[in-house]
């Protein structure tokens, strides 16, 4: 059992943040180089705040300058498996935002390193900090008893994070879309080259795509309203969507036609096994066991509707991007599918 005087320091710990009624001014973003990063970092510097982006290649992340005013927003060397390069990080800021994640294990960056031991030590530092809130972006799915490594990094992280900081925020999204996105675009763009796309287990896997500006509103929102203090959030858009679904609606956005094609999950099993010996392989053995479960919140979960954010559909924002990959482009014949 807890000792509950361990958990009545952390409580009295995390009233004390918020007592002095300060506006969150400084932020430190863990991984705000990525797709994700990029809309968070606007948000805030929107909201006249200092950003300082902590990330392994500052000069990759050179583009976030030009988000805020001069002086805004500081890209910042950071390696979040060291400790103290974390509390280097964290030294000096109101609130802490981590995006760092991985889908494929590559190298050092494990499963382990980064969704466990990362926001271990985010978290801590945050502590030791006095840091007023922090916000970790987690995945829907996560479970320490999933199918794939990934969500059961996932769920560990989670649990390490609240371990140290039990007022975190956790947001848990669905696949997230939006003009730099690793969905649609890869998917877009097989479908330029190749006359199939495959369906594993038939495409019945169910998804709930989020608009990545949504996603970067509600970690804003909870970042700045200590009401939302140690709470989980799972994050979907207003459509439910098998994967056919979505490749079907992926295909009318760039005029195609393409052979959608149902593979077994063993097949992909073994497809994914013989790709794994490339450098970036397009699926692994763990996403393939991520397939076998639907992306999607959950029914009793706490959503963007109770960080006052309305999902945008996949409709209003597809169109502005995909049609790249249409014959001709842009101002191509986009009226006649091919």
């Amino acid at each position: 059992m807890s000792d509950p005087a361990l958990y009545s320091g952390k409580f009295a710990k995390a009233e004390h943040r918020w007592s002095d009624e300060m506006a969150v001014c400084r932020v430190t973003v863990f991984g705000g180089s990525g797709f994700l990063g990029r809309y968070v970092v606007e948000r805030l510097a929107d909201l006249d705040m200092t950003i300082l982006v902590a990330v392994r290649d500052p000069e990759a992340a050179k583009h976030l300058r030009t988000l805020g005013q001069v002086g805004q927003v500081t890209p910042f060397a950071c390696n979040v498996t060291d400790a103290a390069a974390v509390a280097r990080a964290v030294d000096g800021a109101d609130a802490v935002v981590n995006l760092v994640g991985v889908l494929a294990e590559r190298g050092g960056q494990t499963f382990k390193a980064i969704h466990v031991d990362a926001p271990a030590a985010i978290a801590i530092a945050a502590d030791s900090a006095g840091v007023k809130s922090l916000v970790h972006v987690s995945a829907i799915g996560a479970a320490l008893n999933a199918r794939s490594k990934y969500a059961r990094s996932k769920a560990a992280g989670e649990a390490a994070l609240f371990g140290a900081y039990s007022d975190a925020v956790v947001m848990r999204p669905s696949v997230i879309f939006g003009p730099e996105d690793g969905f649609f675009n890869l998917f877009a763009g097989l479908a330029r080259l190749s006359p199939a796309l495959p369906l594993f287990g038939g495409g019945k896997t169910l998804f709930q795509p989020v608009y990545a500006a949504d996603v970067a509103d509600a970690i804003v929102t909870a970042l700045t309203d200590p009401g939302k203090s140690g709470k989980t959030f799972e994050l979907g858009g207003p459509q439910v969507c098998s994967f056919v679904e979505l490749m079907e609606l992926m295909l009318g956005e760039i005029r195609r036609r393409r052979l959608l094609l149902p593979i077994p999950f063993f097949v992909g099993d073994i497809q994914a096994i013989l790709l794994s010996i490339l450098p970036n392989p397009p699926v692994t053995p763990d996403q393939m066991r991520s397939l076998r479960t639907d992306n999607v919140v959950g029914s009793d979960a706490a959503t963007l509707a109770d960080l006052g954010v309305s999902p945008t559909s996949m409709q209003a924002i597809l169109p502005t991007y995909l049609h790249r990959y249409r014959r001709g482009g842009r101002l191509g014949r986009a009226s006649i599918a091919q």
